[in-house]
């Protein structure tokens, strides 16, 4: 499947719209969904996102390790590693389709940015 990455104008600003809630597996919700490189939970956030003349909410995946501690809604955010997978699938004889957008980590805005680590 295609990653898009997402390019962002520099007028573009993104803002908290709820809490990160666990993504899972399955139905039931009994098996937390994992990143298959790290194997850290993922969680989905809604995201204001605020660009020139338009706004639109946003459902990104992230993983646990990528929330910063004190994020609540109506704070300043910055998703790093953004990217777009568009999908599509046929369910009771109907086609649906949309783009699932995946963050590395999430900085606030005003932060200190996290520390590289030293190779």
């Amino acid at each position: 499947m295609a990653r898009i990455r997402v390019g962002l104008l520099p007028s573009a600003s993104f803002m908290v719209g709820t809490m990160p809630v666990p993504k899972y597996t399955d139905v039931e919700k009994t098996q937390f969904a994992t990143d298959r490189e790290t194997g850290a939970k993922l969680y989905t956030i809604t995201l204001f996102f605020m660009e020139e003349d338009r706004a639109e909410a946003l459902k990104i995946t992230v993983p646990q390790t990528g929330l910063p501690d004190g994020l609540k809604p109506g704070l300043p955010v910055v998703p790093v590693e953004l990217f777009a997978t568009p999908w599509a699938r046929i369910f009771n004889g109907s086609l649906s389709d949309g783009i699932a957008y995946r963050a590395d980590r999430l900085d606030l805005v005003g932060a200190p940015a996290p520390a590289a680590d030293a190779a």
